[in-house]
């Protein structure tokens, strides 16, 4: 556990989290709201055209949010959190 702490507080393993951590959000917003997790087809052609149309899609949503001026959503505060804030 402490060999894993330290090679945390490593340049090389920041560079390569902070990569993993903008696009866990894209992943997570194309399975929540796109249905990214299961394909409707079989074979990798029309799979991949699957994930395409999907990736258009939020693009389109992403670009409709920023020309409206729709904010972007309150992430959720844990309850060790609210206990801080609440002190």
């Amino acid at each position: 556990m402490q060999r894993a702490r330290q090679r945390q507080s490593t340049d090389e393993w920041q560079r390569r989290y902070a990569h993993r951590a903008g696009v866990e959000g894209t992943i997570a917003q194309g399975v929540k709201g796109f249905g990214l997790r299961r394909s409707r087809y079989r074979g990798t052609a029309k799979t991949h055209l699957q994930h395409i149309l999907i990736a258009a899609a939020m693009n389109l949503t992403r670009l409709d949010a920023w020309l409206t001026g729709t904010p972007l959503a309150a992430t959720r505060t844990s309850r060790f959190a609210a206990l801080r804030l609440a002190a």
